[in-house]
């Protein structure tokens, strides 16, 4: 089953028991808590654990390869030997990228922009019965490469695909910059939610809390183990 992605709390507690009683009907052999952790797994890429509040909080970001042609020598860069499509790279000589982060989006906006791009050269991409949806996951699209830009990983993407189909219009040029502002505001009070009914049916352990403050207490003390062999 795929599960629907929801960009604000409202949708999610509004949809969340029709949601539930279709899972139990496709999965036979389950209970409430697989559902729950599936959910887990699929809105906890868009949140970070915070020390300082000792809360969740969005997190809405993607790494991703910025491919272009230097002038000169930059600090943080490597060749570019794979970039676009997984078995080829893109041409020209001196090719090098650097990793960015940039939001969901933006992402979002630029993918939107590499089906647009398809579209207008295939008249009949948007017949009537098909619309951006149907190429949100398009490998030739999605990986497409002109020589600079950003260079799509399509094993990345798979994982921010629920979030693409809640978030990228039917038809249209640009994405809700409003709906966007809605899910930032939302996603730590969906995850809340899931949370709450975890610790309600006793597999806290599975929370998006409690994995996400794991995470970060490991990456502080890997951290603390990286200065202290440099020192």
């Amino acid at each position: 089953m795929e599960l629907p992605f929801y960009l604000n709390l409202k949708d999610f507690e509004s949809h969340y028991y029709d949601n539930l009683e279709k899972w139990f009907e496709e999965y036979h052999n389950t209970s409430e808590i697989d559902y729950l952790k599936a959910l887990s797994a699929m809105y906890s890429p868009y949140l970070y654990y915070s020390f300082a509040e000792d809360k969740l909080q969005a997190d809405a970001f993607i790494e991703i390869k910025d491919c272009f042609f230097p002038y000169h020598e930059r600090i943080g860069i490597s060749f570019c030997s794979n970039c676009g499509k997984d078995s080829s790279s893109p041409k020209g000589p001196n090719h090098v990228f650097e990793f960015k982060n940039i939001s969901m989006m933006e992402y979002a906006q630029h993918i939107l922009d590499k089906i647009n791009k398809y579209c207008s050269k295939n008249t009949t991409a948007l017949d009537g019965h098909k619309n951006i949806h149907d190429y949100i996951n398009d490998y030739d699209i999605v990986t497409s490469v002109e020589g600079v830009g950003y260079c799509i990983s399509y094993n990345r993407h798979q994982k921010v695909i629920p979030f693409l189909k809640a978030y990228l219009p039917y038809y249209g040029q640009m994405v809700n910059m409003v709906l966007y502002r809605d899910f930032i505001f939302s996603i730590a009070d969906i995850a809340e939610l899931i949370d709450k009914k975890l610790r309600t049916v006793k597999a806290f352990e599975y929370s998006i809390y409690h994995k996400s403050r794991a995470d970060a207490k490991f990456k502080v003390h890997m951290s603390r183990q990286f200065l202290t062999l440099c020192n």
